[in-house]
């Protein structure tokens, strides 16, 4: 079993910036693909963004594109994403997400990912 937990999440103005971690419990935490989804309230959970084994490959989607990075630390077994130029739509409670995931380096969908952090709220003042 593997867990994950979020953090760096809070309240910040529009326009600003936060980084979100994710910690990840995997001895192997080199072998899972990674990725961020988000939920605002009333909707369903949507991709923000994912990583490969390595960190060389991302993908990202196109309303936080040039605005969000992603990257990963296989030493320390932690995710990050990097959030600048903030608006209200990016309030949301973000999760974090890991998958063995065979034959795969970049998922961009929430069913094919077996681990989930409790999520981390974001919450931009406009």
């Amino acid at each position: 079993q593997v867990e994950l937990e979020e953090s760096g999440g809070g309240l910040v103005q529009a326009g600003g910036a936060l980084t979100l971690s994710c910690k990840s419990s995997a001895p192997l935490f080199h072998r899972y693909i990674m990725a961020w989804f988000r939920q605002a309230p009333g909707k369903e959970r949507a991709f923000v963004a994912a990583i490969d084994r390595d960190g060389g490959g991302q993908s990202y989607a196109d309303s936080v594109k040039g605005r969000f990075t992603i990257s990963r630390d296989n030493g320390e077994r932690v995710m990050y994403l990097q959030m600048k130029s903030l608006t209200a739509a990016d309030t949301a409670v973000y999760y974090c997400t890991s998958d063995w995931a065979p034959g795969k380096d970049i998922v961009e969908t929430p069913a094919d990912y077996k681990y989930w952090g409790r999520g981390t709220q974001v919450t931009v003042s406009s």
